[in-house]
């Protein structure tokens, strides 16, 4: 699978981490030589070697997170996204598991050296936080996202998100 651009896309695997309170876990990241071109965003990140998705999503909430004690529930949301990081151009094909978890408690334990420049932190946002909230939280319409889930329960089958290109 290609992007618009012809370059290959990223497979990548996010979990919508929720606890206990339905707060969801949100990572706290900025360009590496920028710390104040900043966003929030969900864990995950690319597939390694033949692992499905859903290995994926395990291994890299354990990673950034340390959170083990999971639940992995259905695939929500799937995304094509485009974004420059650290000097180069990422083209992804994105899906969002819901997940839940009691351990809130996070400690990351296997952050790739780009990721020990760049994430600077993890928050469990209620569903109000991040609908009031200012910062950047990729993906844009994840509060509206989120607020459905709470109320509606996951989707039949995943919703497409737009595509984001940034």
């Amino acid at each position: 699978m290609t992007s618009e651009s012809g370059r290959p896309l990223r497979r990548v695997a996010r979990v919508v981490l929720l606890d206990p309170c339905d707060r969801i876990l949100l990572l706290y990241g900025h360009e590496p030589e920028d710390p104040a071109d900043d966003w929030w965003f969900t864990p995950g990140g690319g597939l390694e070697g033949d692992e499905t998705r859903e290995q994926a999503a395990l291994r890299e909430l354990r990673e950034e997170t340390g959170i083990t004690d999971v639940e992995l529930g259905p695939v929500l949301w799937q995304r094509i996204c485009s974004f420059p990081f650290d000097g180069r151009r990422w083209d992804q094909d994105e899906w969002y598991f819901l997940a839940r978890t009691s351990q809130t408690a996070t400690a990351p334990e296997g952050l790739t050296e780009l990721e020990r420049r760049s994430v600077a932190g993890a928050r469990w946002w209620s569903c109000r936080e991040l609908t009031e909230a200012h910062e950047t939280v990729y993906p844009t319409r994840l509060a509206e996202l989120l607020r459905r889930l709470l109320d509606e329960g996951p989707p039949n089958r995943p919703e497409i998100l737009d595509t984001e290109i940034v």
